[in-house]
């Protein structure tokens, strides 16, 4: 059975009939917030990034939110492939040892945890990341507002509550909530997007703020604890970049002679926030999404996959303490994965437009 599927916006269509597809196209990929959902990237990651657009030369800005920020900053380490591959090991294996008496981990535990794995993750290695000779990094960030400003046992919920109240009127009126914030690397330059479509900040990526900025972009509320005094950074409370941009459904401006944005996803719906999971009408494409090339599983592949589905946060509690069967549940997933890999390998020495569908 076929895995990989394949959409283009129009302008990106146009591209690939006259010049098809070559590394030094790109200047763009963004990397998606859907927590173990990203896993199933994992062989495309290697792929793209360990050996295909190794070929190129030119500068490429990588946009991420969440995991996807995780997945972003990795593939600006040297030798990105064993990188991948050990951010693949980490995440399957992690685990959080429940208190007595208690169902799921607090948010304060699996914050101090996460925040211990990625500096045992990316501890000195950080100047490679910021440093990287062709990578841009970007770390979406979601800055609380007004309620939001600081954690709080009933801060929390109610800001919440608003922000969802106010983001079902319209995406815009999110921002009374949050406002994005945005921490790139040396050498970024402005925004790969027009950053108009809603209130942003553009904050200097340092090894001082990096680890708090990437672990601030992955601090899912409720799950995790929002991360406090970023260095350099507007004051206030920090949480998961995918509450404004969940599939960073952003009106992108690649650079002229690297027209195109590259999507390795999940879906083939690009979701604006998390907050807007619930309504079905946002998640159509739109004109800013001209120039992207997506790739994402077919679905009829992902019902092959262990429980048939793409790995997700239930499993955690799916699962429960049985950390074995969810290793052995979302191994199996990611070494089927390989086939999309493959088949986009198998694509770019023979690509075959007919293969190409709208966004």
């Amino acid at each position: 059975m076929p895995a990989l599927r394949l959409y283009a916006g129009p302008a990106a269509r146009r591209y690939l009939e006259r010049h098809g597809l070559r590394p030094a196209d790109v200047g763009v990929v963004p990397a998606a917030a859907g927590g173990p959902k990203g896993l199933i990237l994992g062989p495309l990651d290697r792929f793209i990034f360990g050996s295909w657009l190794a070929t190129s030369q030119q500068p490429v800005h990588l946009v991420g939110a969440s995991i996807g920020a995780w997945r972003m900053a990795t593939a600006c380490l040297q030798h990105s492939v064993a990188a991948f591959e050990r951010l693949e090991r980490d995440y399957i294996a992690q685990h959080y040892e429940l208190p007595p008496g208690r169902r799921r981990p607090s948010a304060e535990q699996v914050s101090e945890q996460f925040g211990h794995n990625l500096r045992r993750f990316y501890g000195g290695r950080i100047p490679e990341v910021l440093q990287h000779p062709r990578y841009r990094l970007h770390i979406v960030t979601a800055h609380g507002r007004h309620l939001l400003g600081r954690d709080g046992p009933l801060r929390t919920p109610l800001g919440y509550l608003g922000a969802f109240a106010a983001n079902a009127l319209h995406r815009r009126a999110l921002g009374a909530w949050l406002d994005r914030v945005v921490f790139s690397a040396p050498a970024s330059g402005d925004l790969p997007f027009d950053p108009t479509d809603f209130r942003t900040r553009q904050v200097a990526l340092t090894e001082a703020n990096f680890m708090d900025a990437l672990q601030a972009s992955c601090s899912i509320p409720f799950a995790l604890r929002p991360v406090h005094g970023i260095a350099s950074a507007p004051p206030g409370t920090y949480w998961d970049g995918g509450i404004t941009d969940y599939h960073l459904h952003l009106r992108y401006r690649p650079p002229t002679d690297s027209p195109l944005v590259l999507y390795p996803h999940f879906q083939k719906a690009v979701v604006p926030g998390w907050l807007d999971k619930v309504w079905q009408h946002r998640h159509r494409s739109t004109a800013a999404l001209d120039a992207m090339l997506l790739l994402a599983p077919d679905p009829d592949w992902v019902k092959t996959l262990p429980n048939a589905k793409l790995p997700d946060r239930n499993d955690f509690t799916h699962y429960g303490p049985n950390l074995a069967a969810r290793m052995q549940a979302w191994n199996r997933a990611v070494h089927a994965a390989q086939q999309l890999a493959d088949e986009f390998a198998q694509w770019l020495e023979r690509p075959d437009l007919s293969r190409v569908e709208p966004l």
